[in-house]
């Protein structure tokens, strides 16, 4: 072969695509680009949503977020209902264990009641003992466990806060309001009037009485 021909079996070879598994690399590349270029173009022409699309997907949310807010507003009322009901039963229970206390006392005076009807005059003294202790049992549990505290008034400078008067009278004993006779009890609960005590306030006379 010269080296004429042998040139030109040189530039077909060049000229002729490269098989692969019998397919050539054209062949292989040319589908390849068809499917992008149909992909692109595919995105390229896919329509807008029209304005009654848009319409529709905008009710479609709104009455989404519309159940959502009814949920949460029932959840509220419950919430809110079952608050109202707890504490109506906190106020209506409050002194349960006080109650429950001031039974046992209760039991006390029944029995004493029931002995002081068998018995004859002779046991006046000791119902009248019993009686007294049931009323001291029951002042020790009301201050031990509860705060309850009696507070002394007799001689005392008449004060409104913890004074309630019920009568006055003029006196020359005294330059001040002075409480002069306690009429009914007065209690603190803790550090704060629970009742003021009802008292009879000796008045001082004026200079030109005495």
């Amino acid at each position: 072969m010269t080296k004429k021909h042998g040139k030109k079996h040189e530039q077909e070879c060049e000229a002729q695509p490269v098989e692969q598994d019998g397919v050539s690399v054209e062949q292989q590349t040319v589908p390849e680009q068809q499917t992008a270029q149909h992909t692109e173009a595919a995105q390229e022409a896919k329509p807008e949503p029209s304005d009654a699309e848009k319409l529709a997907s905008l009710e479609a949310k709104c009455r989404e977020l519309q159940d959502q807010y009814l949920r949460k507003a029932a959840d509220f009322d419950n919430y809110r209902k079952r608050m109202i009901r707890e504490k109506q039963e906190a106020i209506d229970y409050a002194n349960t264990n006080l109650i429950s206390d001031l039974l046992l006392i209760l039991d006390d005076f029944d029995r004493a009641i029931e002995a002081g009807k068998k018995a004859g005059e002779e046991s006046a003294a000791a119902f009248l003992q019993g009686v007294v202790m049931i009323r001291n049992g029951l002042s020790s549990l009301l201050e031990s466990k509860y705060g309850l505290q009696y507070y002394e008034v007799q001689g005392k400078v008449f004060n409104p806060d913890i004074h309630e008067a019920v009568a006055t009278n003029p006196s020359a004993e005294v330059t001040e309001p002075t409480v002069g006779a306690e009429l009914q009890k007065g209690y603190k609960l803790k550090e704060r009037i629970l009742r003021p005590a009802k008292v009879m306030v000796l008045m001082p006379t004026p200079a030109e009485e005495k």
